[in-house]
This record gives structure tokens, sequence and C-alpha cells, in this order.
């Protein structure tokens, strides 16, 4: 897709930029082009991040059967996605951090190993995906075949067309046997990225966080961006859409990651036929 090219059209609905927003709410601009949410305060958004893992470890221990015996909810895959830098690193630790190490798997994506590489590229998630009860957080995921395989020049647009059509397979394959997909991307600025850079590079103890890779990867931005919304309008679907998370300021954007993921879980056990627990006041603090 060339830059500034009009997007297919897709069924709209009001995007409140207090939240993050669906590929399909901003149609006809590029699909990263979100507006960013209203300032608030760091100490009201930590309270709405208090208040959204209080909910999300309940929604957590319900699914797994924990609370009731006689319930267990739908596998849940968490897929963050988004520039270096752009803070999935902190949303995941704060995800986690809500549950019982025992009760989430996070997985940590790299390049395919020389024995996964043999392999269809889908291949080597198969043995982290949750069963039913279970939660699963990747920290990057299949979505690296479209990006920085392809950026790279390891695929060509023929093999990239046809992985944006096979991952759209794969997930609907997931989600029509139950399971809970939430694809979150992280979006920030070029400057804003550089601002995060630069600070990481004068931080010892952050320094290890920054490669050459990264610096590599800012050089190509453009080529990212365009392989990035060609990705995100190519496999966003109904039952596994996109949710853009405006993620230009840290604490911001830890709270809206933890929000969509409770209105995803809640609307997913809802499509499973679940029942939704209600919130019991401070108890839960839903």
């Amino acid at each position: 897709m060339q830059r500034g090219s009009t997007l297919p059209t897709a069924p709209s609905r009001p995007c409140d930029h207090s939240h993050g927003c669906q590929v399909r709410d901003v149609v006809s601009r590029e699909p990263r082009d979100v507006a960013h949410p209203p300032s608030i305060t760091k100490a009201a958004s930590e309270e709405r991040q208090l208040v959204a893992r209080r909910r999300l470890l309940h929604l957590r221990l319900h699914n797994a059967g924990l609370l009731d015996r006689s319930v267990l909810g739908p596998p849940v895959v968490v897929v963050f996605e988004g520039w270096d830098a752009s803070g999935k690193g902190g949303a995941i630790r704060r995800l986690a951090s809500s549950f019982d190490p025992r009760h989430v798997s996070v997985v940590s994506v790299a390049a395919p190993t020389e024995r996964e590489a043999r392999h269809h590229f889908l291949w080597r998630f198969a043995p982290s995906l949750p069963g039913w009860g279970g939660m699963t957080i990747f920290d990057r995921s299949w979505y690296g075949r479209l990006l920085v395989e392809r950026v790279e020049g390891l695929i060509d647009d023929d093999q990239a067309a046809r992985s944006a059509r096979q991952i759209v397979g794969f997930e609907r394959g997931l989600t029509e046997e139950g399971t809970v997909l939430i694809k979150l991307w992280l979006e920030i600025s070029d400057a804003e990225q550089l601002k995060r850079f630069t600070e990481r590079e004068r931080d010892p103890l952050k320094r290890w966080k920054l490669t050459d890779d990264d610096w590599r990867n800012r050089a190509r931005r453009a080529d990212y961006e365009v392989a990035a919304d060609e990705m995100l309008v190519t496999t966003s679907i109904d039952e596994a859409p996109w949710d853009v998370i405006p993620a230009e300021r840290k604490h911001v954007a830890r709270a809206i990651v933890l929000e969509t993921i409770i209105s995803r879980t809640e609307e997913g056990m809802r499509r499973n036929g679940i029942e939704v627990p209600v919130s019991r006041g401070v108890d839960y603090s839903a």
C-alpha cells in the first residue's frame, strides 16, 4: 500500500480516544493515525490501572475455573506489537503482574532458530497457545513475518500476501474453536521514539535495551510504516480485530491497554456463551 492511499471501506463506530481504536475506526486514514487521548494526570491513569488490574485478576481466576469449578473460560491470547520503545514491555509487566505466575504464560518472540526456520512460519507458535482456562501473552508474534521479514527482504511481496492470508486463516481457526484473540499495536511518533532511544542510550541501567538492530530499524521507519499499515488492514478481522493504542504517554497507554484487554475478554466470553461475572464493588473493582 502506498502512503496516503485510501483504505478499504469497513463498518465504523465512533472512537473514544481515551481508549484504543480498532483499525476499522480509522478508515479513510492510515490505520495507525489515531488521535491521542485528552491529557490526564499520572495519578489518575495509575488509579485506572489499579482498578483495571483488579478486574483482570477477577476475570482470570473466573476463566481458569478457580472461583467456580463448574466454569472454564475460553483460551485468551494477547498479542503485543508496535514500534521499538513504544512501551510494550512496561505494559506487559503490568498486565502479567496482575496474575499469579502459574495462571499466565509470557512468550517473548525472537528470530526463528535454524530448526524452526525449516518449518512453516506459524509452526513454532503452536506449543505456546493456551487451552481452555489458559492465557498466553506474546511479546511480538507471528506478525514478524509481515514486518521485519518483509522489510528485510527475507520474503517478497507475493510471499507476504500469502502469509497474511495464512495468518487470517490461522486466527479464524483459533477463534472458531473459542480462543479470545486480542491484538494490540502500540503507536508512537517518530519524534517520541527518538526521544526514548536517546534516553535509553544515556541511562546505564536501560542501555542494554537498545541494540544496533533498533537503530537500523529506526533508519528504515518509512518502510516499516508501509508494512505495518498494510498488515493492520489485511489482518484485522471481525473475530480478531487490531486495537491501535495511542502510546505517546506511557502511563496513559498502560491504562488503555489494560482496559482494552478487559473489554475484549468480556466480549470473547459472551461470544462463547459464558456469562461475564459482574463486579462486586470494592471486592473486585471492575
